[in-house]
């Protein structure tokens, strides 16, 4: 068959990781592969190249950005629309809001005959305001009716999408997010060589966040989360992996609260790395404000890691209370504060909890099994 998938942009993230894998996976299945990309820059890093060499056709749309630009967002959509005419695709899937938009509706009007579409998490959600879910979800209820399927990355996505009256039950199927699960092996990685590069005491509990350093990503609140936690539990260190805009405004404000020697910050961390780093920490907080599925999560109980997040979207799929971590209420910081100390001072059900998590995702969030499974929706469709 002849896919196209289509992205805003391709930076270090979920989104952007499922879609390569999907790429990669489907081009080696033999079908004939195209990716279409809006240009990526900013601090969140790229994944460009690895688009770029593997082995299938990429190219880049250089108005497709994540902003909203009428006149602009129309001239890509009629670019899309050329490209789809002149491609003549079987399927074209799309990742993302922007090109998930502008992209279904270049693919209905070229006349592309299966039109799929991903959801990683709610384009309209509750940290915008209310305007602006008003305005996505009217886009998103029309351009679900030019899909022929819709993909979600956890149930959560297909319930609060079908409670805001986009698209029809048959229309939906959850296919969890794929990662290169052999990539993390506990065993394979040495924990003391990288925490010793950190200046991390032997008997201190590190507890990781993982996310671009950005607003919504829960960093306000981990802050506080951080000085709560620290009353009861003082060999509590702290790593944040990643990079993004809002880091100056964050390291400024641990450095007013006292907190900034407790607190390493990795910088942009390439996903090949991301193994080697999550080895040597002993806790996942993730407190992200709005999610699909957690990757995050998963990569960290891939490592044997524990995780402690907020009950909300998929979070409650990956996390489960006493068996690979726990969940607090959002906006419970306190609570939040008490299970992460409560796990530190438990390595026994870290142990625990780690070896549970790494068991279920092994099986569950395969990058092949998840190839599989939207090779099989194609078929599907095209049966149709």
């Amino acid at each position: 068959m002849r896919i196209v998938h289509v992205i805003t942009r391709l930076i270090i993230g979920g989104a952007q990781e499922n879609t390569i894998l999907s790429c990669e996976g489907l081009h080696a299945r033999g079908h004939e592969v195209h990716l279409f990309s809006g240009p990526t820059t900013g601090p969140e890093g790229s994944i460009v190249e690895r688009a770029a060499s593997g082995g299938y056709a990429y190219e880049e749309f250089p108005d497709l950005v994540r902003a909203v630009h009428p006149w602009q967002d129309i001239q890509t959509m009629r670019a899309l629309q050329r490209r789809c005419e002149q491609l003549r695709p079987d399927v074209v899937h799309t990742h993302s809001s922007k090109a998930g938009i502008l992209g279904r509706l270049a693919a209905d009007r070229a006349g592309v005959p299966h039109i799929v579409h991903t959801i990683h998490g709610m384009s309209f959600n509750r940290t915008q305001p209310s305007w602006m879910q008003r305005a996505f979800a009217l886009a998103e209820r029309h351009c679900a009716k030019k899909s022929h399927a819709i993909v979600s990355v956890a149930d959560a996505m297909t319930k609060q999408a079908l409670a805001s009256q986009i698209g029809r039950p048959e229309q939906y199927e959850t296919i969890r997010s794929g990662m290169e699960v052999d990539l993390f092996d506990p065993r394979a990685h040495d924990q003391k060589g990288t925490r010793t590069q950190w200046n991390v005491a032997s008997d201190a509990v590190v507890v990781g966040t993982m996310a671009r350093l950005f607003v919504n990503k829960g960093y306000e609140q981990l802050i506080e989360i951080m000085r709560l936690a620290l009353q009861h539990e003082p060999r509590l260190r702290f790593v944040w992996i990643g990079d993004g805009a809002d880091r100056p405004r964050y390291e400024a404000e641990l450095a007013n609260r006292g907190l900034r020697d407790r607190v390493i910050i990795t910088g942009l961390v390439p996903p090949s790395e991301m193994p080697r780093i999550l080895s040597a920490v002993d806790i996942l907080a993730h407190t992200s404000q709005w999610e699909g599925l957690p990757r995050a999560v998963v990569q960290a109980m891939l490592m044997e890691k524990p995780a402690v997040s907020f009950a909300i979207d998929g979070a409650p799929e990956v996390v489960q209370p006493g068996e690979t971590g726990e969940l607090v209420e959002l906006g419970d910081l306190p609570g939040f504060a008490s299970a992460i100390v409560s796990l530190a001072r438990s390595p026994e059900r870290r142990s625990d909890y780690g070896r549970r998590g790494r068991s279920r995702c092994l099986s569950e969030f395969d990058h092949l099994t998840m190839v599989e499974r939207l090779d099989q929706l194609y078929r599907r469709l095209a049966g149709k």
